[in-house]
């Protein structure tokens, strides 16, 4: 059996030929005995193989083996065949979206055109509205995706613990250290991509590892040269697609040398026609000044195939990535497209699909199936107005044949005189001017309401800031330039799905083909990087989805603080400030807006001081709380303070602030009365009690609130007795009944002996009253103690089992 000299290309034994030795030997290789095979190389020498048909098992057992070098020939042939046939099916079977993506390009107006119709040095121009919603959607989106940090950040499903948080953050920091550093192509491949994408409405990346450089790439791969059918839905369930690449000779020849190639002799070829690429080469004003001949086109197809000699025991086509070259039909490289460890063979996804406006068939919709009849209307309407202008500065018209001037037809420049021959009568009878208009104020009005429609159906037009109310709430502004960005928005919420998965195939490949060190010191304990990429961990881009621009962002960080000066006590406002600083591009905003650090206690006094600042204040257990409120009453009743704490812009932030302090100190009080009602401490705040305590103490807690709510009544009635007696009108309406009536004076007397009689009794009874209470209240402290030993004596159990596990 013959075996290919690539792979023997490891095993070479050279034997020098001896010149009287008459040995014949082919070019190709000859077997002399069952297990050795011998070859022949250019230089004389004899490579002797021994093992052969070892090594090819050993190869075919490897998984990225290239099972070209193993297929049959004539098996080749059918498959190349067969492959460029489905290839040409699929170009044929969007010949129409390439017509027009064709006819669109000269819409851009990109490149100079000299026109010769209607008269020579027509006007020519092209109105941007193209070309300008192509710019501002780039310039837009690049700075949503790819902002200075790095485009990627990573999010954890599930429960949140330090270490997964740290291998979060590792994760976070090396992709955004890949693409900011490592892969220098990144950025301008995006940026090629984000002008190709609105044109064609489709565009592609390639993420792959490339062995040559030792790292991840990515290209963009535009929608002319990625083919697939029609009749398909996604790149995942698609049975069949190809990216067709133009390669040099020498390209092809250094990846058959390092053997990811079959060593064939590929033919020359005259490259086909590429509309699309001719036409993107002459609005950029370049061509190819090389040979033809010396560039190949390669279509590597990723295709479910039967393959020859690997098929499936179940006749189920298999996923693999196949290269030909389709001038000399020769199949370079066919290799397995699913993971060694994956039993169910699933295929490998290395591209991913960006849409602009999703359509019926697979390619999306562009601008210029979009706005493209506008743009051309646009463009129409603008020469036309331009040739008008023209005709009227500089009119045409006809004059008498005998009619002589100087100098002939040349154009008569300004201040410039020319002598002229009249035949008869006057000059005005001899020339007559043809009847040209000004340029129509009609048609003109007609070309602002055709580019303000393009403008408004891609979300490109302005939106001016005076137009809206100064005063008018962040909501109804937030909502309005919701609506004005709603296509923008829900373009940008493709891309950030599209580079999900982007972000999610360059993970893998960082996993699998990296080294398992990070590139740069790490915190100790923190060097695996391999296992770092696991499901755990999922990137995502730093885009938001909900929020296109830079302005909503803003706007509804405004909306968040509106309702933090509401209430914000339910807010943490240090890091809401931080955020907002951070979106705006302030650098160093932990250092300018410090963390949200425990305040430390303080007195009443001081307390008042931050408040007014809008600095934290707290209130603590152990202080004196009927002090505080006392302090913080006067500030909040003081007129004079209150007037001028409402005069500033932020007095209702400052009055909610102190109103939530107040209500800190009176939450302790209330807490302090309790326990003072019930004569024992309360559990720490915090502290987890088990569950029959818990209940045996709410129901004490409950009693002692009631007894305290009676006793507050009690008091509050004997104050208002007490009040109502020393009530001046009462007083001076009993002297005024002793003058009036003597004879009546031994009834009022009796009346008012009566009636300290009965206030005695009801003194005598809130006495007795009090001292049923005070009855209560020792079983109840007596009861609580009783708890409280309870607890302790639980508390020492659990200890002593803990001390004993």
């Amino acid at each position: 059996m013959a075996v290919d000299k690539t792979l023997l290309s490891e095993f070479r034994l050279p034997v020098p030929v001896e010149e009287d030795l008459e040995v014949e030997i082919d070019d190709t290789a000859e077997i002399v005995d069952s297990d050795i095979v011998i070859t022949e190389s250019e230089d004389g020498t004899v490579t002797v193989d021994f093992s052969p048909q070892d090594f090819v098992t050993e190869m075919l057992d490897r998984h990225d083996s290239n099972l070209a070098e193993y297929v049959d020939e004539n098996d080749l042939r059918h498959c190349a065949s067969k492959l460029i046939q489905m290839y040409q099916d699929d170009r044929s079977s969007r010949a129409d979206w390439e017509r027009t993506y064709e006819e669109g390009l000269d819409l851009l107006g990109l490149e100079m055109e000299d026109r010769t119709n209607p008269w020579p040095g027509a006007c020519g121009v092209f109105h941007p509205l193209l070309s300008e919603s192509v710019v501002r959607f780039q310039a837009q989106t690049i700075q949503e995706i790819f902002p200075a940090k790095g485009p990627v950040k990573t999010k954890i499903w599930g429960e949140t613990t330090e270490e997964i948080t740290e291998q979060a953050h590792r994760v976070q920091e090396y992709m955004n250290y890949q693409l900011l550093e490592v892969m220098t192509e990144y950025r301008s491949e995006t940026e090629k991509m984000l002008f190709s994408l609105p044109l064609a409405g489709a565009a592609f990346r390639k993420i792959y590892y490339d062995p040559t450089l030792g790292r991840p790439c990515s290209m963009f791969v535009p929608a002319q040269d990625f083919v697939i059918g029609d009749d398909e839905s996604s790149l995942e369930n698609a049975e069949r697609y190809t990216h067709v690449m133009t390669r040099s000779s020498n390209y092809i020849r250094k990846l058959q040398v390092s053997g990811f190639y079959r060593d064939v002799e590929l033919l020359p070829e005259e490259l086909s026609a590429d509309v699309i690429k001719n036409k993107y080469d002459e609005i950029s004003g370049v061509h190819f000044s090389g040979s033809d001949t010396d560039r190949h086109q390669l279509l590597e197809m990723h295709v479910d195939y039967d393959l020859p000699g690997f098929e499936d025991p179940d006749g189920i086509a298999l996923p693999y990535v196949i290269t030909i070259d389709k001038g000399s039909s020769e199949v370079l490289s066919i290799y397995r497209n699913w993971s060694e460890d994956d039993p169910d063979r699933k295929k490998i996804q290395h591209f991913v699909e960006y849409g602009y406006v999703p359509g019926i068939g697979f390619y999306n919709l562009g601008l210029i199936h979009m706005i493209g009849g506008l743009a051309k209307s646009a463009t129409s309407i603008l020469r036309q107005l331009v040739d008008a202008g023209t005709l009227a500065n500089l009119p045409g018209g006809l004059k008498a044949r005998g009619l002589r001037i100087k100098g002939d037809d040349t154009p008569i420049m300004p201040g410039e005189f020319r002598d002229v021959d009249v035949p008869s009568n006057n000059i005005r009878d001899n020339i007559t001017f043809l009847p040209y208009k000004e340029p129509s104020s009609v048609l003109y009005q007609l070309l602002g309401t055709i580019v303000e429609e393009g403008r408004r159906f891609v979300s490109m037009a302005d939106i001016r800031v005076d137009d809206m109310r100064q005063d008018a709430p962040v909501g109804t502004t937030l909502a309005i330039m919701e609506r004005a960005m709603k296509v923008q928005s829900a373009i940008q919420a493709r891309l950030h799905a599209s580079l999900k998965k982007e972000f999610k195939i360059l993970a893998r490949i960082i996993r699998d083909y990296t080294s398992p060190e990070y590139p740069y010191e790490t915190v100790a304990n923190e060097s695996i990087k391999r296992s770092d990429f696991d499901d755990r961990i999922d990137v995502s881009p730093v885009s938001d989805p909900n929020a296109s621009t830079m302005a909503q962002r803003i706007m509804q960080y405004q909306a968040a603080l509106q309702l933090a000066a509401q209430a914000p006590n339910l807010y943490d406002l240090p890091l809401l400030h931080r955020q907002m600083m951070e979106l705006i591009g302030i650098p160093n905003a932990d250092k300018v807006v410090p963390g949200s650090e425990s305040p430390e206690p303080k007195d009443p006094v001081t307390e008042n001081q931050d408040i007014l600042t809008l600095s934290p204040v707290k209130a603590f257990e152990w202080q004196d709380h009927e002090a505080h409120l006392r302090v913080h009453m006067v500030l909040k009743n003081d007129p004079e303070m209150g007037q001028q704490v409402q005069n500033t812009q932020l007095g209702g932030a400052t009055l909610a602030a102190l109103d939530a302090h107040i209500r800190e100190h009176l939450g302790f009080l209330f807490r302090d009365q309790i326990e003072e009602e019930l004569g024992i401490e309360l559990p720490p705040m915090g502290e987890q009690l088990p569950p029959e305590i818990e209940k045996k103490l709410s129901g004490l807690v409950a009693e002692a609130a009631e007894q305290m709510l009676g006793k507050k009544q009690q008091e509050q009635e004997m104050q208002r007795i007490a009040q109502q007696q020393q009530d001046p009108v009462v007083q001076q309406r009993q002297q005024e009944l002793e003058i009036r009536a003597a004879e009546v004076q031994r009834k009022t007397q009796a009346d008012q002996q009566k009636a300290a009689l009965d206030q005695q009794k009801l003194i005598a009874q809130v006495e007795d009253d009090e001292n049923k209470t005070q009855l209560k209240a020792e079983e109840l402290r007596l009861e609580a103690a009783k708890i409280a030993a309870e607890l302790e004596l639980e508390r020492q159990k659990i200890a002593i089992d803990l001390m004993e596990q």
